[in-house]
């Protein structure tokens, strides 16, 4: 069983604002609540084949894994991939304008999980919309505020 979960959120700051902020993974520990720390294994900027390691907590454990960026449309769309560990990941960000100028920002995080992780497929998609959803609001607080 595979897991696809899609989250999104309205920012009232605008496109250009959300997805530089947002893109930038040395931003990540601000906003995604489970993330303890991004390493950049290359140098900025983030463009396709960048690398970066993260350090996160997810389902009470400690895991680190290495994203690479796959596709990168600025403004538009930025998809990271990782295919270490029990559960291959990606995640995809877009960003489109909304009509009073803000942005509707999507957050899709899909994976093929391999062995044990395959039978706790369907609880790790209820951890995982529930945690980008923190994410997002927590995201939508901190752009808003103008605190980022």
């Amino acid at each position: 069983m595979s897991v696809d979960v899609v989250t999104e959120t309205v920012i009232d700051r605008p496109v250009v604002e959300v997805a530089a902020f947002a893109g930038d993974p040395l931003n990540a520990p601000r906003w995604y609540v489970n993330i303890a720390s991004v390493d950049l294994e290359t140098p900025p900027p983030v463009a396709v084949g960048s690398r970066m390691a993260f350090a996160a907590r997810f389902l009470g454990r400690t895991i680190s894994y290495t994203y690479e960026v796959a596709e990168l449309v600025p403004g538009e769309r930025l998809v990271m991939r990782t295919a270490q560990g029990p559960f291959p990941m990606e995640t995809t960000y877009t960003w489109a304008a909304t009509a009073n100028g803000g942005t509707r920002m999507t957050l899709r995080n899909r994976g093929e999980p391999a062995g044990f992780s395959k039978l706790v497929a369907p609880f790790m998609a209820r951890a995982v919309r529930r945690a980008t959803t923190k994410d997002l609001a927590a995201l939508k607080r901190l752009l808003e505020s103008g605190a980022a």
